[in-house]
């Protein structure tokens, strides 16, 4: 059955490895029903919304949403908003699920004494200090943290049930040591949800501990689970272990949507140059497959990810010197 995929057009990076997402797509499920939408400070710049809302009812009549990135103007500029934040709570996009593994041994990266790391990150999505409350008052200027019980409890579900399907180790991240209400709610609630799923090993650190541990260790982690603002910061921490922000993919589910992306930036300085790592792309892609119904599709990319990521070609950021096309190119010819 056909299926209709959003390609959200975002800004520099998002805008060039876009183009190369739709290639491999057309070329590997050309059953798909390919629609793309203008999304960033491109749009908001000619259409006066960072999410237009086309793009947005695009996005909800679409199967599957695919993002690369977007650039955010440091000042702030009257009227933007953030359309990732704002996509996902419009669509609900409550759980955000982010895999780190390790660089195959052939990889440059690779650092042959580093330990094996398989570990995911599950940040919820909707809440916490990315609720959009802030306020200036005079030289002041304060954020509301919203946690909610229900958001907390959904989260933890998610988290639990993926860590069945993997070695069945949690761990709730929270501060609630100092932010007694919200971590304190945050924490309690998950606990007690993941005490219902049987057969977790559930433990619980504090976020300064946690990204320690990442840092150190990053290999005694299976699923760890945790708010918006640490789930951000964590699970970028964890992609060092993986070789770096341009292999890292993230899925961003709902009960009734889904956004694909990777985890890097808009990359202006870099755009146009074509010197991009296309892996978190192309993972996002595959991603996007599996969850569209194409799990054909979507292992022959992975695979083929995994094989170019051991055997070459490689971008220069993980030690070698090809362009953005002969990593896409050898992906290809690989599927």
């Amino acid at each position: 059955m056909s299926a209709q995929v959003c390609l959200l057009r975002g800004d520099d990076l998002g805008e060039e490895l876009l183009v190369h997402a739709r290639e491999l797509l057309g070329a590997l499920a050309p059953d798909l029903e390919l629609v793309e939408m203008p999304l960033g400070l491109g749009a908001f710049e000619s259409t006066g919304r960072a999410l237009p809302e086309a793009t947005l009812e695009a996005a909800r009549g679409a199967d599957a949403c695919l993002l690369v990135a977007v650039r955010s103007p440091l000042e702030p500029r009257p009227g933007y908003r953030s359309p990732v934040v704002e996509l996902r709570r419009e669509l609900d996009l409550f759980a955000n699920l982010r895999p780190v593994q390790s660089l195959p041994p052939g990889c440059p990266a690779a650092r042959p004494e580093a330990p094996e790391v398989d570990l995911l990150v599950v940040r919820e999505n909707t809440e916490g200090l990315y609720a959009g409350r802030e306020r200036r008052e005079g030289g002041r200027a304060i954020a509301e943290r919203v946690v909610t019980e229900a958001a907390s409890r959904r989260i933890a579900r998610v988290a639990g049930e993926a860590a069945r399907a993997r070695r069945s180790r949690v761990c709730v991240v929270h501060k609630s040591n100092v932010l007694r209400e919200t971590c304190g709610l945050f924490r309690s609630a998950a606990l007690e949800e993941l005490g219902r799923i049987e057969g977790l090993e559930v433990e619980e650190l504090l976020v300064d501990h946690a990204a320690y541990r990442l840092a150190a260790e990053p290999e005694r982690f299976d699923v760890l689970v945790t708010t918006n603002l640490f789930g951000d910061i964590l699970s970028d921490l964890s992609a060092h272990a993986g070789g770096g922000l341009g292999l890292v993919a993230s899925a961003n589910l709902g009960d009734e949507a889904a956004l694909f992306e990777p985890v890097h930036g808009a990359g202006p300085d870099i755009a146009g140059k074509g010197i991009a790592n296309p892996v978190a792309t192309l993972r996002a892609c595959a991603s996007l497959l599996e969850h569209v119904g194409r799990a054909d599709a979507a292992a022959r990319v992975a695979r083929a990810v995994e094989r170019t990521l051991a055997e070459g070609p490689w971008t220069r950021d993980l030690g070698g010197s090809a362009g953005t096309v002969e990593v896409l190119e050898a992906v290809l010819a690989r599927a």
